[in-house]
């Protein structure tokens, strides 16, 4: 989303490479420029006004370090007033009872229902809450059918509600099936429309009242899409004075957008983003870190969050099995498409190397990845038409299962030879880099192989420390 963003940024910072000091002068030809490319990304002019008036004002104060390079001082000064505009943290939902509700709002298109499924799914697996989901949308009756579905999909129990009913009995009589059963969290998806009206805020007014006056408090999140910019900072403003907001979540962030409704929504409404969906998939919610996103817009990486998306999806044994193999020097193409499909777990190729600091600027060089991509489907497909004892030794391939293999897979001889060609230097990579990772040149990433950024590992003979409970993540230092 942040692509474009990210690149006027870059380029407005490059202004500042090579000068002695922070001046006025130069100073001003790159808040210039933020200026600009913040107005072009849909933010909010207040907030644009305000940013870059902040942003001047501590570049030319005392604040700014004598002696450090400024390009780098100016960047530290943006990224601190980013996270500032976003909100200094991360701030969780808050269960204080059970169950507890959480009412889901927005306007019709946002992504509503798909985000409650999102939403249960991450508070089973990460919260390990008993999840009760309820359809409270009587305006659009597909909803119902489209969460019961993601319901069973993922085991999660759900409320058969009456439609009929207004959307406050719904909720209320959802909230005394979610006692009796001894839920612990009930998400609630309400009705939407394609445009804010009186009805609509009326029943949401009522519902919420009413789970007030029953529960005490209740979490209430409205689904905001990133695509539509400003016009997702009024419909937050406009929810926030009628019903009260406790939380906004970004939909569509992984679209094209150009990310206005991420910077502003938070500034202009005081009401802060919680979660950010990335992703079509039912596992493509994340909690929204005003710093990580705001290192991911300057190119400074996420290495936390990329940590964290491989502590979620990647096989610790078949990692560990997997380094085994490299140190004794086994690497067969059955190991390569196992790589392949742990690196597919974490997202695209492109998504991957934005986590990482400084690969942003790898990436405008390159251009666009989808080709590398496609060329990995291709393999994938030409890997699925070998056997097992191909795949476990590929010098058995030769002319006669070649021909087999390119008409199982759709593709040509010369495709399936380029393919061995370039799995053999492939192999021989990967081994290498293994005997030079044992003597502590190279670092490493469990089940991807090595990747910058990373701690090294250690060196043979040293102290070997016994392995504690839930040390995935620390592996990745």
């Amino acid at each position: 989303m942040f692509d474009s963003l990210s690149d006027k940024f870059h380029d407005a910072f490059k202004g500042l490479q090579g000068k002695g000091k922070i001046s006025e002068s130069n100073v001003e030809e790159a808040i210039k420029s933020i200026r600009t490319a913040l107005l072009e990304a849909d933010v909010n002019f207040k907030v644009v006004k305000d940013f870059v008036a902040k942003v001047k004002e501590e570049a030319l104060g005392e604040k700014v370090i004598r002696g450090v390079n400024p390009s780098e001082q100016f960047t530290k000064i943006v990224h601190d007033k980013l996270i500032e505009i976003m909100g200094e943290a991360h701030e969780d939902l808050e269960f204080k009872k059970s169950p507890a509700p959480v009412l889901i709002v927005g306007l019709n298109g946002a992504g509503k229902t798909t985000f409650t499924g999102k939403l249960a799914l991450l508070l089973k697996n990460k919260k390990k809450k008993d999840v009760y989901l309820v359809p409270a949308d009587n305006f659009r009756p597909a909803a119902k059918d489209q969460l019961i579905k993601h319901a069973k999909n993922m085991s999660i129990d759900y409320f058969d509600s009456d439609l009929s009913m207004t959307p406050k009995e719904i909720a209320l009589a959802g909230m005394a099936k979610a006692k009796e059963l001894g839920k612990e969290v009930v998400i609630i998806d309400t009705a939407g429309r394609l445009q804010v009206d009186q009805e609509l805020m009326g029943q949401l007014v009522d519902c919420k009242k009413a789970l007030i006056d029953s529960e005490g408090e209740v979490e209430t999140l409205l689904v905001a899409d990133a695509m539509t910019g400003q016009e997702a900072v009024n419909v937050a403003k406009e929810f926030h004075t009628q019903v009260g907001l406790t939380g906004v979540v970004l939909s569509k962030m992984d679209s094209d957008a150009r990310g206005g409704a991420a910077l502003s929504i938070r500034y202009v409404t005081q009401v802060p983003i919680k979660y950010i969906s990335v992703g079509e998939k039912m596992k493509d919610l994340e909690p929204f870190h005003p710093d990580r996103l705001a290192g991911r817009i300057l190119d400074m990486g996420d290495v936390v969050t990329l940590v964290e998306k491989a502590q979620e999806n990647l096989d610790e044994k078949e990692a560990e099995r997997m380094m085994k193999r490299l140190e004794n020097k086994q690497f067969t193409i059955d190991d390569f498409m196992k790589q392949m499909d742990q690196i597919s777990k974490l997202g695209s190729m492109s998504s991957i190397l934005k986590m990482i600091p400084g690969m942003g600027g790898m990436l405008r060089q390159v251009g666009d990845l989808s080709p590398a991509e496609d060329e990995m489907k291709k393999m994938k497909i030409i890997i699925s038409s070998m056997t097992k004892k191909e795949k476990d030794d590929h010098k058995i391939i030769k002319d006669s299962r070649i021909t087999r293999i390119a008409k199982g897979s759709g593709t040509s001889e010369q495709a399936v030879r380029d393919f061995l060609k370039k799995f053999e230097q492939m192999q021989g990579m990967m081994i290498n880099m293994m005997g030079m990772m044992k003597g502590g040149a190279m670092p490493n990433l469990p089940g991807m192989g090595p990747m910058p950024g990373f701690r090294q590992a250690p060196k043979e003979g040293g102290k070997k420390k016994g392995k504690k409970k839930g040390s995935f993540g620390r592996k990745f230092f």
